[in-house]
C-alpha cells in the first residue's frame, strides 16, 4: 500500500502539470472506488481551475476554484484522493488510450490528463464543497493526528499520548502506536520498521514503556527516514509506480524491511521477521531492545 512518501512523490509529480489548468473533462468509468465517486463529480470538476494540491496524511486535496468562487475569495471545493492499496495517478497525453481498471480521467486544458487506474478498488476519488474556510472539513480528515514532518509532531506529544488514560495506548506496541493514523499520519508499515530501527528501539517494546528521551530519537528517526524515502521517490513494492511511470527505490536502501536472514548493516546480526497485527516487523535483535 503506498504510504506517505509514495503519495507525496504522486503530489509532487502532478503539481507542475496541474497547478493553474483548467479541467475541460471528466471522465468516470466505474464509480465503484472503496467509498462511491458522487454523481455530480465531473460536474463540480469540468470548468474549474486547479490551483494546487497538497497532501494531508496519505490523502491528496485538490484545490478547484470557479471564477465565481475567485470572487468570492475561496475555493470551489476539493478533490480528495487516496491512492488505497493498488491505486496510481498518473500524467499522460490526453489522447492516451483507456486500458483496464483505468477508472477516472481528469483531462486538463494544457492537453494532458490525469488518469487513476486501481486494480483492487480500495482507492478513493470524493467532492468537498467549500464551506467558506481555506481547509476542508470531512470525517476522514477531521481525526487525523499531526505530520510527521510538521512543527506539530513532537516527541513530547508521543510520550503524552502513550501515557493516556486508554490502557491500549500503555500497552500496545509502540510500532503498531507510531502506526495509529490518531497519533501521527502517514507512517506505514515499511518506513515504521525502518524508524525503530534508526532509534534502536525493539518493535514489541510496550509505548507505554518508551521513555520521552527514546521517544526524542524516535521521532528524529521517523522523520529522517520519511524525508530520505520523499528523496528516493518512495518505495515501490507490488503496484505503486510514480506519476512517470518509473519506480521508487527507497526500498534498495533498507536496513531492515525485507531483509528477513540478511546480515544487519551495523552490526551483522541476522534480520528478524515477525507478524504485528497481521503485518511483518523487520528488526535487528541486537541493535533495538
Amino acid at each position: 500500500m503506498p504510504e506517505l512518501p509514495e503519495v507525496e512523490t504522486t503530489r509532487m509529480g502532478l503539481l507542475p502539470h496541474v497547478r493553474g489548468q483548467r479541467i475541460s473533462r471528466v471522465i468516470v468509468r466505474d464509480k465503484r472506488l472503496r467509498w462511491p465517486i458522487p454523481d455530480d463529480f465531473s460536474a463540480q470538476l469540468e470548468g474549474a481551475t486547479v490551483n494546487d494540491i497538497f497532501r494531508r496524511g496519505k490523502y491528496l486535496l485538490w484545490e478547484c476554484v470557479k471564477k465565481e468562487s475567485l470572487r468570492k475569495q475561496r475555493p470551489h471545493g476539493f478533490v480528495l484522493s487516496h491512492l488505497g492499496m493498488s491505486g496510481t495517478l498518473c500524467v499522460l497525453p490526453a489522447s492516451t488510450p483507456a486500458t483496464r481498471h483505468d477508472h477516472v480521467d481528469i483531462v486538463l486544458s494544457n492537453r494532458l490528463l490525469i488518469r487513476f487506474n486501481d486494480p483492487r478498488r480500495f482507492g478513493a476519488m470524493l467532492w468537498i464543497p467549500a464551506q467558506g474556510t481555506p481547509h476542508p472539513s470531512h470525517p476522514l480528515l477531521d481525526t487525523l493526528g499531526p505530520e510527521p514532518l510538521s512543527d506539530a509532531f513532537t516527541a513530547a506529544n508521543l510520550f503524552k499520548l502513550s501515557r493516556g488514560k486508554s490502557s491500549r495506548g500503555r500497552t500496545v506496541s509502540v510500532k503498531e502506536f507510531i502506526m495509529n493514523g490518531h497519533v501521527v499520519v502517514g507512517v506505514g508499515n515499511i518506513y515504521a520498521s525502518e524508524s525503530l530501527f534508526r532509534a534502536g528501539i525493539h518493535p514489541i517494546r510496550a509505548a507505554g514503556k518508551v521513555s520521552l528521551t527514546r521517544y526524542q530519537k524516535l521521532a528524529n528517526a521517523i522523520r529522517e527516514t520519511l524525508s530520505d524515502a520523499i528523496r528516493a521517490g518512495g518505495t515501490s513494492l507490488r503496484d505503486y509506480v510514480k506519476t512517470d511511470g518509473e519506480q521508487g527505490y527507497f526500498q534498495l536502501d533498507a536496513a531492515v524491511y525485507g531483509r528477513e536472514g540478511k546480515a544487519c548493516r551495523t552490526c551483522q546480526t541476522p534480520i528478524r521477521l515477525i507478524v504485528q497485527g497481521a503485518r511483518s516487523t523487520y528488526f535487528c535483535p541486537h541493535c533495538q531492545h
